[in-house]
């Protein structure tokens, strides 16, 4: 029932997010003008509402899968790609192409899953003593997170010149997205969500303990080295093009857990669908019920978030 819930839903927000802005349409007007290549309407809905919807959608799918995995795996329900560094480490990079090497936004996807890989790597190698512990994983997390931001802000200070073509980034927000940047990171997000489904089963062992998981015969650390490396590249996907959205990781999951439970065979798909059905609505409410500003998703999730 949750499931049919939650299609419906996507459905929903889909076209909702198409008659959704400052300029309305009615539906023979979009049929009509998708059709007329030169029309405002044509320009408006298919060159920029229809790839903005489809990559809120992959979005929140990644961002929320993200948060899924890493709850697993640390077996910490406020675990969240944001709240540990990840999405830090991602921003950091991305806004170093941005700021300093603009003529290369061609790697950004590739720069922002580096600088969450790395970022996720140095946060393991800290947390490893015999073994790295989710506690010690999710406290080493939090400390990373902060030196990034010191490190942000300081790169900030000293391009003040450029920050301006930042700040709506760092906002979190999908306005300005086109058909490139969907196809920047469509087959990245496809891969990364089947990566995820292969890792439920890792999950459903680690939610034994360690110890319990280790007479099972499984190989523990290689388990969540492999969930924390997918986790890791969901958040630089979405980063990537979205900026630093937060909440939508730890907000989905800890709600569909209420639910469904904690088994993932039901929670991880459930959790991509809500994941992109929050996005897409959000944004959509974002730039339509505060015109004639448009305010980034970003900061709309985290008024909702708190």
């Amino acid at each position: 029932m949750i499931a049919v819930t939650l299609v419906v839903l996507t459905i929903l927000g889909l076209f909702y997010g198409l008659f959704a802005g400052s300029l309305s349409f009615s539906v023979r007007d979009i049929l009509t003008g998708i059709q007329d290549e030169g029309s405002t309407v044509h320009r408006i809905v298919w060159d920029l509402r229809i790839p903005r919807v489809f990559i809120g959608f992959i979005v929140g799918t990644c961002l929320a899968a993200s948060g899924t995995l890493l709850q697993g795996v640390m077996r910490n329900p406020l675990a969240d790609p944001g709240i540990i560094g990840v999405s830090s480490g991602a921003g950091l990079v991305a806004i170093v192409i941005m700021i300093l090497f603009p003529q290369h936004l061609a790697f950004l996807p590739l720069g922002a899953f580096l600088g969450a890989f790395i970022t996720a790597m140095v946060i393991y190698a800290l947390s490893w003593q015999k073994g790295a512990p989710p506690s010690r994983i999710v406290l080493v997390g939090v400390s990373i997170n902060a030196l990034i931001g010191a490190a942000t802000s300081a790169l900030m200070l000293l391009h003040s010149d450029k920050v301006q073509s930042v700040l709506p980034w760092l906002a979190g927000g999908i306005g300005g997205v086109s058909w490139a940047h969907l196809n920047m990171i469509i087959y990245y997000a496809i891969f990364a969500i089947i990566l995820a489904f292969f890792g439920i089963k890792h999950i459903r062992v680690l939610m034994l303990g360690d110890e319990m998981a280790k007479l099972l015969g499984h190989n523990v650390e290689k388990s969540r080295f492999y969930l924390i490396v997918v986790s890791t590249l969901l958040a630089g996907i979405a980063v990537s093009v979205s900026g630093l959205i937060g909440f939508v990781g730890l907000v989905v999951p800890h709600m569909l857990r209420l639910l469904v439970g904690n088994d993932y065979r039901y929670l991880l798909p459930l959790s991509c669908l809500g994941g992109g059905v929050l996005l897409v609505f959000a944004d959509a409410i974002a730039r339509s019920w505060f015109d004639p500003i448009e305010l980034p998703v970003g900061i709309l999730l985290s008024f909702l978030g708190g």
